[in-house]
This record gives structure tokens, sequence and C-alpha cells, in this order.
């Protein structure tokens, strides 16, 4: 499977393509960072970010999109420009059929380094390692989008073993309440 996972900002959107092998094997493909002058009107901004990610997906092909999910920071200025970019990646992924998938900082950290509290230079560290690189991938933006990538391809299995087994147990449930309402009915009748 090949992941395309993404850091989401405005000023730095760390971008980072992976593929997933037998096993917990992960190989990267692409790493960067899609920059966007401060200065710059937001909208310009997200349409520049939107070409970026477009070039990304156009050249790469994932059959997913990762992506942090904004969940909380002390500078709501911050965090709307990186929910809005995490939004218009979103977008793009959806306008193409693509399923995005949404982590958590800690749950990128847990899957990469075995601890949802990890630093950043451990999470870099452990990309470093998992994808064999001699050289660490600077700036963090992009070693994050490359642990984004990692988690989802770990994660995913489970999840989806989650989803069947939870779709699983409410069709017993139907199940069972048809039964008991049917059993109920009869005991009316008569």
């Amino acid at each position: 499977m090949r992941v395309f996972g993404v850091d989401p900002g405005l000023t730095r959107c760390g971008l980072g393509v992976v593929d997933g092998g037998p096993g917990r094997t992960v190989r990267l493909v692409e790493v960067g960072v899609a920059r966007t002058p401060a200065e710059d009107d937001l909208a310009n901004r997200l349409l520049q970010l939107s070409e970026v990610v477009e070039d990304w997906l156009d050249r790469h092909r994932p059959g997913v999109v990762a992506i942090e999910r904004v969940f909380s920071q002390h500078n709501v200025r911050t965090a709307m420009g990186t929910a809005q970019a995490g939004g218009v990646v979103a977008l793009l992924a959806a306008k193409r059929g693509l399923p995005v998938a949404f982590h958590t900082p800690s749950e990128v950290k847990a899957a990469v380094t075995g601890s949802g509290t990890a630093d950043k230079a451990q999470v870099t560290a452990m990309v470093t390692r998992l994808l064999g690189l001699t050289v660490a991938p600077k700036p963090a933006d992009a070693a994050d989008a490359l642990a984004l990538g990692i988690c989802h391809l770990w994660r995913a299995p489970l999840m989806a073993r989650l989803a069947q087994a939870e779709a699983r147990a409410a069709e017993l449930q139907r199940r069972h309440k048809a039964r008991l309402a049917e059993a109920a009915n009869r005991g009316v009748a008569r």
C-alpha cells in the first residue's frame, strides 16, 4: 500500500510518501515540504498548497492519504491555518476518491516510537531508522509526514479488523432484537 502522509501547515506543510511491504517493512518514496510565504493572503497560500499537493498526488498515486488531526494548539491563528491546510489536502484526496485517515499526534508517536509522548527528535530518529535513511529528513515537518505514513501503514489493518468486528456485532445485535420482537409478537398472538 502506498500512503501519502501530510503534516499540515501553511508556512511549512510536511509531505511524505511511503510504501508498505510484507510484515512491517516500509520504504521511502519521496519526502519534502511545501512552503507558502507568511505575508501572502490566506486564499493565495491555500491555493499554492493545493497546487503542490495535486502535483504529489499526480506523481505518486497513493492508495490513501494520512493527515495529522489538529486537536488543540495554544495559538488559535496557527490552529486555524493548520486545520485549513489539512482541509485542502482532505478535499483534494476526496475529489480523487482516495480514502483519508486522520491520526492524532500521540497515535503517530506511539506507532513509530512506542511512546505517545515522544518528542520530535525521537520521532525523527525512528523514522530515519525505520526507513533505513543515512540522513534524517529535515525539517521536522518532513519527518512527521513520513511518520504519519508509517503510522497509517501499521494501524490500518488493525482499524479494518476493528471496523469489521463492530459491523458484525451490530448485525448480531440487530438479529437478536428481531428474534426477541418476533417471540414477543408470538406470545401476544396466543
